[in-house]
């Protein structure tokens, strides 16, 4: 059950209150840089999780639960933060841009409770490759964004952020509609 893959998905899910703490003072540059630091190695250890995993052979079913809780709980952590963010830092989420925010984490508690009444019913939904495509572009915006307050000269990488965030809520809303069509299929 503690296999390499497990403890770091653990390890990412423990992280999050660190990166929290990180992004939680407004203006504070050096913490966005060891935020943005933290948030790649966190990156970086969702990949490894799943790659190791797959080429050792230790797929578990602990850990197909709590990777995409961890991705969860870290993507939300995250826009929580950049939304609550009052300040001139060009990478917090603002007026329009808040509801690309509200329509990512709608999507990934709605698509967890659809999951959840599927699982009931012993019914699996893959990944979709247009679905893993929308965690990348989330995960890139949101880097973007903490990396954008850590350099707040350079208002551009903030943008970049931005502009990745609605493309990943554009995904967000036809993945979304996806996963709730494969479920109606299922409901009485």
């Amino acid at each position: 059950m503690l296999t390499l893959p497990n403890l770091l998905t653990l390890s990412r899910i423990v992280a999050v209150p660190l990166l929290a703490w990180f992004l939680w003072w407004p203006g504070w540059a050096e913490g966005y840089a060891a935020g943005f630091a933290l948030y790649c190695l966190m990156g970086i250890t969702d990949y490894f999780d799943g790659y190791l995993a797959r080429a050792k052979g230790t797929v578990s079913k602990l850990g197909v639960f709590l990777d995409p809780i961890a991705d969860k709980i870290m993507v939300a952590a995250v826009i929580l933060l950049l939304v609550g963010t009052r300040d001139a830092n060009p990478a917090v989420i603002q007026g329009g841009h808040q509801i690309a925010a509200l329509i990512i984490l709608l999507r990934e508690i709605a698509v967890s409770g659809l999951r959840e009444f599927l699982a009931q019913l012993q019914v699996s939904v893959p990944v979709s490759r247009l679905a893993k495509w929308k965690t990348t572009l989330q995960m890139v915006s949101l880097g973007a964004l903490i990396l954008g307050g850590a350099v707040p000269l350079y208002p551009w990488v903030a943008h970049v952020g931005l502009i990745t965030l609605w493309g990943a809520a554009a995904l967000t809303v036809i993945t979304g509609w996806d996963y709730l069509r494969v479920g109606l299929k299922h409901m009485d």
